[in-house]
Order: C-alpha cells, then sequence, then structure tokens
C-alpha cells in the first residue's frame, strides 16, 4: 500500500485516513519517527501511564538539588 500527502506551512502534513486506521491513530496521539538505513518509519507511540510517572517522580528528589543542576546544566 501508498499513501500520499503533502507538506504545508510549518512542514505540517496529513496523515492519510489508511494510515490512521492502520496504526489506530486519534487526535492527541503520539507517533515516532524512526530513522534507518532502510529510510525513515513511523509508527504509534506507546501510550504513557500519566499515574505512575507523577508517582515515580517524587522517588527522584536525590538528584534534585543546586549542585546537580550546576553540574549538568551543559548536557
Amino acid at each position: 500500500m501508498q499513501a500520499n500527502s503533502q507538506l504545508i506551512h510549518h512542514n505540517q502534513a496529513t496523515i492519510p485516513e489508511q494510515v490512521l486506521e492502520v496504526l489506530d491513530l486519534h487526535e492527541g496521539d503520539a507517533i515516532i519517527f524512526e530513522i534507518d538505513q532502510t529510510g525513515v518509519h513511523l509508527r504509534k507511540a506507546p501510550s504513557i501511564d500519566t499515574a505512575f510517572t507523577e508517582a515515580l517522580q517524587d522517588t527522584l528528589s536525590e538528584w534534585n538539588s543546586a549542585a546537580d543542576d550546576e553540574a549538568y546544566a551543559d548536557l
């Protein structure tokens, strides 16, 4: 199958309906562009468990200091 689209203003493109259906994409879904030697591949990004992410954030306080901010500022 081949599907076409066109770049418009600000490098935006419409994802063709066939691609939306195959990838089960809906408004607000994140997508990933994988680039390798064979080309660029589009896939649906896995959803993020927001509750887990927010709960995890409180356990990472050991890296939340002014000294760490200064040490890693150039990364």
